[in-house]
């Protein structure tokens, strides 16, 4: 057991010994190089160079840069193409979108025109029942009369009347009333208005 705890600080010991001079081999090189590179960035400074533009010059010397730039180009021709397509696109859409909008407004004023026509003929009917409820009471009233007068009087004056307006007030007169207006006119009168009331 003591031989085993010696090894252990034997090997213990060993790997000290191995990682300091690691530690030595690496401190030794990168110190220097930190210094190079402060005096180099001192020098740069002073002489107004920038260096990481300069490096991205020297690095674009390299042979795989210039595969990088043909990529790139190509990427940039690609993407152009692509804004142009996009862009007539977009002049496409613009005019069928003027087209519709001109379409609907056309639309809208075709549909003005015809509430407005629509509004004149509901105007027009309202004006025709109005004048037809009128003539309705014009014509009951002329009928009352009719119908008031004594027949000897009434049977004249529809015989002079137009033949169409007599039938009118004869067909809608009480049969009691028409039978004695019919009675008070001549026989050839009152046989020509009983053939026009029956057909």
């Amino acid at each position: 057991m003591a031989k085993n705890k010696k090894d252990e600080k034997l090997s213990a010991v060993n790997e000290n010994k191995s990682s300091s001079k690691l530690l030595v081999v690496m401190l030794s090189v990168l110190i220097p190089l930190l210094a190079i590179s402060a005096v180099f960035l001192i020098i740069a400074k002073f002489t107004d160079v920038n260096v990481f533009d300069k490096a991205k010059e020297l690095s674009g010397n390299l042979p795989f840069a210039e595969d990088e730039k043909e990529a790139e180009n190509e990427n940039d021709l690609i993407l152009e193409e692509r804004v142009v397509t996009l862009q007539a696109e977009l002049k496409e859409k613009e005019s069928q979108l003027v087209k519709i909008q001109s379409e609907v407004q056309v639309s809208v004023e075709e549909n003005r025109l015809l509430i407005e026509k629509q509004e004149e003929l509901q105007y027009e009917i309202e004006v025709l029942k109005v004048e037809k409820d009128s003539t309705k009471r014009a014509f009951a009233e002329i009928v009352s009369t009719f119908e008031k007068m004594s027949a000897k009087s009434a049977a004249p004056i529809l015989t002079e009347m137009a033949d169409e307006e007599a039938m009118r007030i004869l067909n809608t007169m009480k049969p009691d009333v028409l039978a004695a207006i019919l009675e008070k006119m001549t026989p050839v009168d009152a046989a020509r208005y009983t053939t026009l009331m029956t057909n």
